[in-house]
């Protein structure tokens, strides 16, 4: 399968904040609702219908214009999406597929680098 076959959409757009009290405050005035709070990092997840925001506290780029850090595609075989990535020479910008301890059973994701030094990460919510 060609990579472009392992993701389905955005599953997440990832925008750092200087204050996770405010930027949650923010995000709730526009309708949308915590659907993950993990300390671990001070990540939240914030979502209105289909679009949902990362946000997590402290980052260089925080409280600048444009400070859009990744946008997530969402993919349902991390690892399989990682080797197609690899063997169609995207520029990775993980070695390996990354493990983090968010929602019930974690994610698998990996990042690559596009035109700009945009980062698409490719994440998979382990079922």
């Amino acid at each position: 399968m060609a990579f472009s076959d392992y993701y389905s959409g955005v599953q997440h757009i990832g925008i750092p904040t200087k204050d996770l009290g405010t930027a949650e405050s923010f995000w709730t005035k526009l309708g949308f609702k915590k659907t993950g709070d993990f300390p671990v990092g001070d990540v939240i997840f914030m979502q209105r219908d289909n679009l949902v925001i990362e946000t997590w506290h402290a980052d260089e780029v925080a409280g600048k214009p444009g400070a859009i850090n990744h946008i997530s595609m969402d993919t349902t075989d991390a690892d399989a999406a990682f080797a197609a990535a690899k063997s169609e020479g995207f520029d990775l910008i993980d070695d390996e597929v990354q493990h983090l301890d968010f929602w019930k059973k974690g994610i698998k994701f990996f990042n690559i680098s596009g035109p700009d030094a945009v980062i698409v990460e490719f994440c998979e919510i382990v079922k």
